[in-house]
């Protein structure tokens, strides 16, 4: 299945978030290094989930590794969408790239469908600093 584009949808949970673009978050959702394979950074943690074929994947891929590089207790995480079908479910990830922005604790408090800009991530990340 490619997740490219859109996911398959199978719970309510994905029915009632199909809203895209950047936005906050209205669930006091928390993940860690168990639903995520990696350790949370310090401050913050960029989380982005990816499919194998996707060339926004890549170019995400960068900017998030930029802006962790530049920010002190930032962590980039890359998770495979199709291989965390259970996650994406649970999170309602309808596209790939979407990009979760996670504080100290885990808490979602922002999350962007698509390529982000560097400015935007930055100033997203303002929210979990």
């Amino acid at each position: 299945m490619g997740v490219h584009g859109r996911v398959r949808e199978g719970t309510a949970a994905v029915r009632r978030n199909r809203r895209a673009g950047v936005r906050g978050c209205d669930e006091e959702r928390r993940l860690g290094a168990a639903e995520l394979g990696e350790g949370l950074g310090a401050r913050a943690t960029l989380v982005q989930f990816s499919s194998a074929f996707c060339a926004p994947c890549r170019a995400t891929r960068r900017v998030l590794g930029e802006v962790a590089g530049m920010v002190p207790g930032v962590a980039h995480v890359e998770v495979d969408a199709e291989a965390r079908l259970d996650l994406v479910r649970e999170l309602g990830i309808l596209s790939t790239p979407t990009v979760l922005v996670l504080d100290a604790d885990g808490r979602v408090v922002r999350r962007a469908a698509g390529q982000p800009r560097k400015a935007d991530v930055i100033a997203a990340l303002g929210e979990a600093l």
